[in-house]
């Protein structure tokens, strides 16, 4: 993911990353992010994101120095073909820029120039065209090889717009080169192109020999990447996702696109679906949660027909995501599903999204067309008396055609604050199935399916040790897990249930201060270092022996 600087004041968005970073780290699956200032930095940052990004390496790329702008010259060089005097690109790299486009554009510059004027520059060109001599020197005869035409396209103080000062370099170069038509449609070529649009029926253009019309037909592809912008933007205004889609970056399907506008106009696009990362046969089950995975099979053998609504309640991080998005993609198993399954927050920004557009009837349409609805997160509805209006006529109006509805929470329902009591009354309709801290069992699944994943072949002993640790939720021992592969990484020798004691329980550290004569507070801090998140630091006390404090008088 590019620019997660551009989460700021974004909290939902926060929300989704901070659970998938969750769900791939447990699968064992390679996140690589960049920002433009490290996790920190970050205004408005969830503290618990910013410590799974710096929980990870974090890499500094800077400006490039000398050496390494001169290779790049070389290398974009060689790749265009263009040749330069000794010296010409040692001068360029010498310019004070502040990224490598600058550095290109600068290259650009130079091989246009030396295009148009049919000559080779040398060292001393090089300066006064990107502007980098003194004023005095810019003056210079014709006979040095600068030409006025190249002056006024190159220094430093010129107001222009760079991209459009190099598409008139190109533009000249072009039309000393080849026919004026063929300047024209490279033109049009490099531009829609540089909007990210599919521009084959132009290139087809260049194959012909002098084709009639070259204008028109310019005009025409205009105009019709013209429509496919209106279209996504009107597109993107009623459901952002659907405004991704390739179709409306292509002339050539501008009917589909037609077509895929008037869908999503009609509210037949579908909402979000269950996320594909966590899967029924992930799901590790146990004595803590067997009634609620049977309670889960049993809905989806006969959907809307038993236990509808079913309401999936325990504490964060005991797997109620999981198996809400399990039981949501086992769904879109059936015979034209649209399944609807996003978090409470979500369907709450929505439902704002369109009063604010005056699209409401749109939404409505939305969510109806859905053969099941799945929300995350029940709770989030209270003080929000338009969604819970809104969410009681859909949960009466999906019912009454036996469409399955499902629920998480963090409590049962009629201990929830802020909801209405028809609300409650509808949730308690159903079955309300409850998910406990994790047993053993659970644990040993966890973290035998974790280990594999991450290719690392579990020893029984490790396994026993973290299963037997104290945990409230899976999400815990899976920090567990992490801190223990973290230092063994570090130490780049092998998990072992050693190694887990002395990071969990700082064993070695206890027996050198024992033997030493004195005692410790009981305060364990992860040898890791860097830590920035009150989440890792763990307060323990190694030995029944240190809790007591004796005063002797």
């Amino acid at each position: 993911m590019d620019d997660v600087q551009f989460l700021t004041n974004r909290k939902e968005m926060q929300s989704e990353l901070l659970r998938l970073t969750e769900a791939l780290q447990a699968a064992g699956r390679q996140i690589v992010l960049t920002s433009d200032r490290p996790p920190p930095d970050i205004a408005d940052l969830d503290e618990r994101l910013i410590s799974r990004l710096s929980g990870g390496l974090v890499v500094d790329m800077g400006t490039p120095d000398y050496e390494t702008r001169v290779a790049i010259l070389r290398r974009k060089s060689e790749e265009r073909g263009a040749r330069f005097e000794p010296g010409v690109l040692e001068a360029v790299a010498q310019a004070e820029v502040g990224n490598v486009r600058e550095l290109m554009g600068a290259l650009n510059r130079l091989v246009a120039f030396q295009a148009v004027n049919d000559t080779s520059i040398n060292a001393e060109t090089v300066k006064r065209i990107l502007g980098l001599a003194s004023e005095g020197a810019v003056s210079a005869s014709p006979g040095d090889g600068c030409t006025p035409a190249a002056k006024g396209g190159g220094g430093g103080g010129g107001g222009g717009d760079e991209f459009g000062e190099f598409l008139a370099d190109v533009t000249v170069t072009v039309g000393k080169a080849v026919e004026a038509w063929r300047a024209r449609v490279g033109e049009a070529v490099l531009r829609w192109e540089g909007e990210g649009y599919r521009t084959q029926r132009l290139e087809a253009l260049l194959q012909r020999d002098a084709p009639a019309a070259v204008d028109k037909a310019i005009a025409a592809f205009a105009e019709d990447v013209e429509r496919l912008k209106a279209l996504e933007a009107e597109v993107a205004e009623l459901d952002p996702q659907a405004a991704g889609q390739s179709v409306f970056r292509d002339p050539e399907r501008l009917s589909e696109a037609e077509d895929a506008a008037a869908k999503v106009r009609a509210g037949a696009a579908p909402p979000p679906g269950p996320s594909a990362a966590f899967p029924l046969a992930a799901f590790a089950v146990g004595p803590s949660n067997q009634v609620a995975v049977s309670a889960a099979r049993a809905a989806l053998e006969r959907p809307g027909k038993k236990y509808n609504p079913l309401v999936l309640v325990g504490k964060s991080g005991l797997g109620k995501t999981h198996l809400l998005n399990a039981i949501g993609l086992e769904l879109t198993r059936g015979k034209r599903a649209v399944v609807a399954c996003l978090s409470t927050q979500a369907f709450i920004d929505e439902l704002i999204a369109a009063i604010d557009g005056d699209r409401v009837d749109w939404w409505r349409a939305r969510y109806r067309r859905a053969t099941a609805l799945l929300l995350d997160d029940i709770h989030l509805l209270a003080g929000k008396e338009r969604t819970q209006e809104e969410l009681f006529n859909l949960f009466n109006l999906l019912q009454d055609k036996d469409r399955q509805l499902v629920f998480t929470a963090p409590a049962h329902p009629n201990t929830l604050s802020g909801l209405e009591e028809r609300v409650v009354s509808r949730l308690e309709g159903g079955l309300v199935a409850e998910l406990k801290e994790p047993d053993r069992e659970v644990k040993r699944a966890v973290l035998e399916r974790m280990l594999t994943q991450q290719a690392v072949h579990p020893e029984p002993a490790l396994i026993d040790y973290l299963a037997d640790r104290p945990t409230d939720s899976v999400r815990s021992l899976v920090g567990l897990l992490q801190r223990v592969a973290s230092a063994a990484a570090a130490q780049d020798g092998p998990l072992t249930a050693g190694l887990a004691r002395e990071v969990l329980e700082g064993q070695s550290s206890r027996d050198s201060r024992r033997a030493g004569g004195f005692r410790t507070s009981g305060l364990v801090v992860s040898s890791l270092g860097g830590i920035k998140s009150r989440e890792k630091v763990v307060w323990d006390w190694i030995d029944v022996g240190d809790r007591v404090i004796e005063e002797f008088r």
